[in-house]
């Protein structure tokens, strides 16, 4: 279905915009697909000026991603236009949620988002080469692990020294999993407050 164009409701014979989007849509509900392309081509330029105005600053890249939202849900939910209706607000409808959409996702991406220009992440950075003593003294931690009663020192040393899974240490030993998360925690505690 070709329909005649005329931009921003001129007269003379020819049909508006708004009418002729509705018309088109009209036809590509009723399986035309010719219609249907053509819509979709002449609401690209349609929606990049509604978005650039909106968005502009984004970027064009930002833009055409819009753009592409709008008509990816003008696509999904063309079957509730109703022709008897006006169809540049029920597109301006669509873009105006799809916008809003957009802001909530940069707003979210930039919530999140770490900058890390500035971070020292090289080695050539005195500051990323920082060496402290985090584990103390090890013999001590040693002579705290001997002291522990038999089940949590096995534990300790088989989950969290030989970094064996539970399953592996619950073969090994025939103790149940549950167990030896209850014996690994009370080891923890212990050579915390040991330790400290």
């Amino acid at each position: 279905m070709r329909v005649p164009i005329t931009r921003f409701g001129g007269t003379g014979g020819k049909v508006t915009d708004d009418r002729r989007f509705g018309l088109l849509m009209k036809a590509a509900q009723g399986g035309d697909t010719d219609a249907y392309a053509q819509l979709m081509q002449e609401l690209v330029p349609r929606l990049r000026q509604i978005v650039h105005r909106h968005r502009g600053f984004l970027g064009q890249a930002a833009v055409e991603d819009l753009v592409q939202d709008v008509l990816l849900s003008v696509h999904a939910v063309r079957a509730t236009y109703d022709p008897s209706r006006d169809f540049v607000p029920w597109l301006l409808a669509i873009t105006k949620h799809r916008l809003a959409d957009g802001a909530r996702r940069d707003a979210r991406r930039v919530a999140h988002e770490v900058s890390v220009e500035d971070l020292a992440v090289t080695f050539s950075d005195e500051s990323a080469n920082t060496t402290s003593e985090v584990y103390g003294d090890p013999e001590a931690l040693r002579q705290a692990i001997q002291e522990l009663p038999p089940r949590e020192r096995t534990a300790i040393e088989m989950l969290k020294l030989r970094e064996m899974s539970l399953k592996e240490v619950a073969a090994a030993t025939g103790t149940s999993i549950g167990s030896l998360k209850v014996a690994t925690y009370r080891a923890m505690n212990t050579l915390r407050k040991r330790l400290t």
